[in-house]
This record gives C-alpha cells, sequence and structure tokens, in this order.
C-alpha cells in the first residue's frame, strides 16, 4: 500500500483549522457527503497543495444480506475519480434490512450495524466486497466497527473474521483502534488478541478517534480526547507492523486548534513509540502471526497459525457442492438466512419488535436509544428549521417519535414523517408554533414548494420566533 502518513478526517466545522494545520499529509471525507461537480473549496485547496483526499463511505451496508445497490457504487466510483484518491474505504456492517429477501417492509438503521461473525455473514460478506471491488476504479479498503450488542451464537472473533475475509477476496483493511477498545469494554473481547490474528500485510491504514464511557457502556462518540487505552492500542499494533497511515477522527462537539494538533501529537508519539519496541525486536524471532496472509483475491488458502484456525477454518466456502448451481444454491440459502436474522435484530431496534432470542435485552435497548438520539441529531441538522420552531420540546418529541416509527426513505424523510406525526396528532407545540411547523411541512412535501432557500427559510422562522 501506498504511504499515506499522518491525517485527520476533514470536515466543514473544522475546514478553515485544517488547511492550517502543520504536518497534515492527508485527509478522509466522508463520501456521502461530497458533491463531485461542486467540491468544496477547501478539499480543493488541499488536493492544489498535494494532500491526498480519501472518500470514506457509509451507506453501503455491505454486511447487508441484500447484494451492494449498483447506484451507490457509482456514486462511490463517481468520488474516488473527482477525488483522484489512491484507494476508498466503506465499513463492515448492515445499515438496512428487510425488503424483497424477507417479504416485509424495508427498515433503515441510519448507523452502522454489525454483522454477526458466522459462515453465513461472511460468505455473503466476501460476495458483496467482490462485487464493489468490480464496480470501483480503485482499491477498496474496509472497516472494523464498534458494538453495543454481540450476536449470539458467532462462530469466529474479531480477528479470525477479518482474516478470513481479507485472505478470501484480497480487500484491505482500516483498522479502528478505537473500535477495538469500545469491543473490549462493550463484548469483553481482548484487543491484543485481535490484533495478534490480523492479517497485518492487509492494513491501508488505521483509524483513531476518542468516546466515554458510561454505566459499563463505551460510547464511540468520535467527539472527546482520545484516551490512554486507545493510544496503548495503537502503539500495540504500530509495534507489529509499519503503519501506512494513522488518521484522527472527529466528527462532534470541535475543539479548537492548538487541542487537535496535541491529539494530533499524541498519536504520532504513540505511533513512534510502537516503532521504536518493533525496531527493538528486529533481533528476535517474528510472532507466528506474522508474514502469513496470502493476499489473493478469491484466495482460499488456509490461515496461518493463531489467524484462522479453529472454528473460522475455510467454512462452507473452500468446499462447495456439486457444480456451480449447487453453490449458487448455498450462496442464496446464506443471504435468506442473514435477511431474517439481521431484519429481526433491526426492527427490534427501531420497530419496538421482540427481541430475537439469545440477545441481551438490557443492551439492545441501550442500541435502540442510542439510534434514536442520533436520528434526532442527525434530523436537527438536516431540518435545522423543527428545533426553531419547536424550541426544546424538539428532542423528547422526536425521540418519542422514533421509538414507534423506523425511518423509511433517509434523514430528510425523516424529518418530513417526524414534523408530519406531529400535526396529525396532539402535540404540546400549538399557536404560532404549530402554523410555522405546517408551513414548513407544506414547503417541503407539496407538489410546488416554495422558492426559497434554506438558509432563508432558518431565518425567517428565526425572525418569526424571535418575535414572539
Amino acid at each position: 500500500m501506498r504511504r499515506l502518513g499522518t491525517g485527520i478526517g476533514w470536515r466543514p466545522e473544522i475546514a478553515d483549522t485544517v488547511e492550517r494545520m502543520p504536518g497534515i499529509d492527508w485527509v478522509e471525507a466522508v463520501a456521502e457527503n461530497v458533491c463531485p461537480g461542486h467540491l468544496p473549496d477547501s478539499l480543493l485547496r488541499l488536493r492544489e497543495r498535494g494532500v491526498t483526499v480519501v472518500p470514506h463511505g457509509v451507506s453501503l451496508g455491505l454486511g447487508g444480506a441484500e447484494r451492494p445497490d449498483a447506484g451507490r457504487l457509482a456514486a462511490l466510483a463517481e468520488r474516488a475519480e473527482v477525488l483522484g484518491t489512491p484507494l476508498v474505504t466503506e465499513h463492515i456492517a448492515f445499515v438496512r434490512a428487510g425488503g424483497p429477501l424477507t417479504a416485509s417492509p424495508r427498515l433503515e438503521a441510519g448507523h452502522l450495524l454489525p454483522v454477526p461473525r458466522t459462515r453465513d455473514a461472511l460468505r455473503v460478506l466476501c460476495e458483496n466486497v467482490r462485487i464493489a471491488q468490480d464496480a470501483l476504479p480503485v482499491p477498496l479498503a474496509v472497516e472494523n466497527i464498534a458494538a453495543l450488542v454481540a450476536w449470539p451464537g458467532e462462530e469466529m472473533t474479531e480477528g479470525q473474521f477479518l482474516y478470513e475475509l481479507a485472505d478470501r477476496t484480497g480487500v484491505r483493511l482500516l483498522i479502528d483502534v478505537a473500535n477495538l477498545h469500545t469491543n473490549h469494554v462493550n463484548r469483553g473481547e481482548d484487543p491484543v488478541k485481535a490484533l495478534a490474528e490480523l492479517p497485518l500485510e492487509a492494513i491501508a491504514y488505521v483509524h483513531v478517534a476518542g468516546g466515554f464511557e458510561r454505566d459499563g457502556v463505551w460510547h464511540d462518540s468520535h467527539a472527546h480526547p482520545v484516551p490512554r487505552p486507545v493510544l496503548d492500542v495503537l502503539t500495540d499494533l504500530a509495534s507489529r507492523t509499519t503503519l501506512p497511515g494513522v488518521l484522527l477522527e472527529r466528527d462532534e462537539n470541535f475543539p479548537g486548534p492548538g487541542e487537535l494538533e496535541r491529539e494530533l501529537g499524541a498519536v504520532r508519539e504513540a505511533v513512534e513509540s510502537g516503532g521504536a519496541a518493533r525496531g527493538a525486536a528486529d533481533g528476535r524471532e517474528r510472532p507466528a502471526s506474522e508474514g502469513t496472509w496470502t493476499g489473493g483475491a478469491g484466495s482460499e488458502g488456509t490461515p496461518g497459525e493463531g489467524a484462522g484456525s479453529g472454528s473460522a477454518g475455510s467454512g462452507d466456502d473452500s468446499v462447495p457442492p456439486a457444480g456451480e448451481a449447487g453453490a449458487a444454491a448455498d450462496d442464496e440459502a446464506a443471504r435468506q438466512r442473514l435477511a431474517l436474522a439481521e431484519a429481526a435484530l433491526l426492527s427490534a431496534l427501531v420497530a419496538g419488535t421482540p427481541v430475537p432470542e439469545g440477545f441481551d435485552r438490557v443492551r439492545l435497548g441501550v442500541q435502540a436509544r442510542a439510534l434514536a438520539a442520533k436520528r434526532a441529531d442527525v434530523v436537527a441538522k438536516v431540518a435545522p428549521e423543527l428545533p426553531l420552531i419547536l424550541g426544546s420540546g424538539y428532542r423528547t418529541a422526536f425521540v418519542a417519535y422514533a421509538q414507534g416509527h423506523p425511518m423509511r426513505g433517509g434523514y430528510r424523510q425523516d424529518a418530513l414523517d417526524f414534523a408530519e406525526e406531529l400535526l396529525m396528532g396532539p402535540h404540546p407545540a400549538q399557536g404560532r408554533a404549530r402554523r410555522e411547523l405546517r408551513r414548513w411541512w407544506l414547503d417541503r412535501s407539496g407538489p410546488a414548494p416554495r422558492p426559497a432557500s434554506r438558509l432563508g427559510q432558518v431565518g425567517r422562522v428565526g425572525r418569526s420566533l424571535i418575535r414572539r
């Protein structure tokens, strides 16, 4: 892999700061937030200076039961070409479920959810990754995610699952050390064991981010300083292999330039410390987990010791039934089983259906509330007029709405559906606030919306509220 160096997640809120920060070799931008025909001036200036820009996708749902959507893949490919990037990245996660495979309504999570580490899920994920690789003009790397919940009956550890995925598809890995720490706190998984099982040669780059712990649950917020345990995992990883790139993520609660530079300094120190330890160990025998990954696209080779032995095995991918027809039938059967499992979990999280057998009910409740809170936050950004209209009652009203109303078409549609529900039922917002809400909804859902910009709408609503 091409060496990237030290980078930071580019966000509009800190665009000016990122441009002025010393020692930034590359940036990563959320792919869905970048319009290929209208790149932000900040990204254009960074590219002119030779700073690499990597698009980071969040909506493909490669771990979902359905094959990747051709339109989403084409959009990601377009962004890769426009940005001239050496690679694109996505997540090992599912973000939607239901639909034709389950003969049930399609549900949107609005969040990255973990796939079960089973042979069925691995088989489906491998095919989905191959489809994405064929559609993209540059190499693909996929990221391990943080999880609040654990699937019952898993057949592999995280390290084994990632090893098998990389070995069978040749896909690169984006290792998020903050997510390894999150899964240590939330699921009792040892990050040292996960690192020992990884195919180190497959690593494209590394994510580092902050979070916080509450009531025994670690929340991967990307809104807090990077804690020492996360930096320790980074040092451990850097002691095992030379890292092509390391990137600091920050999505909320942005600190000043000085604090961001200090965080980047701590990241560099952690990498350097790991590198020094690796250098000191050069004369000693290399661990068995290093240097064994074959990395062939579609390879079904046997993993090295400690990387894919035991329950991971080769699974039913390595010995297909008689002929291609039998293998295809098994593929579809695996998709069907995964579709039913993911739909049941997502329905419990966003539609209030019974918790599937084997899941921790308390932990699923925490995840459901987290999903509702995230929906409230994102809708407030997509439709900033709603918090202005509803005032302090916005968040309570939206979270109550979200508990019984799953997303059905993205966050903009979610905002419209929420407003419509308030207008149809009793709600504390009365008088002028209710009239403003009705006007806002009509502006955006009627056949002929008023030709006013969002900024103008926000200003008009704000002035109206100030006059009250």
